[in-house]
């Protein structure tokens, strides 16, 4: 199903929490010409009517099954939490549909196959939505390194570290709780990122655990072909500076702070801004509207009859995984969808 270009991109959202709030004020710093939220869904049906009250959508749906029937979807967005990633997905799949579904993709390599052989059984468009990539600051990140601004790289530092010991969903194991799958993963996206989806030689992780079985900080060291390093730390007990640095033989980039929602690089010293708009409700999160670009690039992906994005690949989905997977190996981290 492909969208023609002279209608708009029709949203469904899947799940009426915090995320999916923050991506529909997103969606609406866009043209209303290319994107329209039809419906919202909702495990109970007030809590899709409150939403669509709130966000004046048509739609309310009091189950996932209904908006994967809905015909006047083109596509949807899965902010359900990770450990329901898998099923929802299949389900919006298997009814044909289009899926832009948060990150991590799934709970483990394997989920994140099922889920890609099922898009591509269904021959539909699947994206794990991996926001910062479509940043502004990370689209000139990724000339500046085509283009050889800073040499060689040699090195890619980078850490997110916020305190979320209150969260329950931070810090509980059937919640999909641990700072890699929520934190690291960020981290982990920017070096791949940088280093082009290559697959690290080695990697090493050492980390603490909470009491719940879920990582708490975890610090990883990546090498990489023709002796490049990367190097992060995620933590769910503290806060970091936040920042990530490229490190080349010609000169370094630089994010800040922010680095899993960029609105600054100082490249080789010299700081440029990169503002997101301003949104029109409170947001959850920071820098949410930021949210806009990749649902742009599923627009752009679906008029061009693409089924996956050139940025946030399958393989890019894939790469994450396994080393998500083998970071959590050697931390000792082990969830239910593991052990099936």
């Amino acid at each position: 199903m492909t969208v023609l270009s002279n209608m708009a991109t029709r949203w469904g959202i899947c799940s009426a929490g915090k995320i999916s709030h923050d991506f529909t004020v997103a969606l609406k710093s866009l043209p209303p010409e290319d994107h329209q939220v039809v419906a919202v869904a909702a495990r109970k049906l007030e809590d899709a009517q409150e939403f669509a009250r709130k966000h004046s959508i048509s739609r309310a749906y009091g189950g996932y099954e209904e908006l994967a029937r809905d015909p006047d979807i083109d596509v949807v967005y899965v902010g359900v939490i990770h450990p329901y990633h898998l099923s929802t997905c299949l389900l919006f799949t298997n009814a044909k549909k289009n899926v832009l579904c948060e990150k991590p993709l799934a709970m483990n390599t394997k989920e994140v196959k099922e889920i890609l052989a099922s898009a591509k059984a269904n021959n539909v468009f699947l994206m794990e939505a991996v926001w910062t990539r479509f940043f502004p600051a990370s689209v000139e990140i990724r000339r500046l390194l085509a283009q050889g601004e800073v040499g060689e790289v040699k090195i890619v530092r980078s850490e997110f570290c916020l305190p979320l010991m209150d969260v329950a969903r931070s810090v509980q194991k059937e919640l999909g709780g641990g700072a890699m799958l929520d934190l690291g993963i960020y981290c982990l996206q920017f070096v791949c990122m940088v280093y082009n989806g290559e697959k690290p030689e080695s990697i090493q992780a050492m980390g603490v655990c909470m009491e719940t079985g879920v990582d708490e900080t975890v610090v990883v060291t990546l090498k990489f072909s023709k002796d490049r390093m990367a190097v992060f730390t995620c933590s769910a007990s503290m806060l970091l500076p936040n920042d990530a640095v490229i490190v080349g033989t010609k000169g370094s980039i630089r994010v800040p702070e922010h680095m899993w929602c960029p609105t600054s690089l100082i490249v080789n010293g010299k700081e440029t801004k990169y503002p997101v708009p301003e949104p029109y409700l409170p947001l959850n999160f920071l820098n949410s509207t930021g949210m806009r670009y990749e649902a742009e690039e599923v627009r752009q992906c679906l008029l061009k009859g693409l089924k996956e994005s050139a940025v946030m690949s399958h393989a890019d989905s894939l790469l994450l995984a396994e080393v998500e997977d083998e970071i959590r190996r050697q931390v000792g981290v082990v969830y239910s969808q593991d052990r099936q």
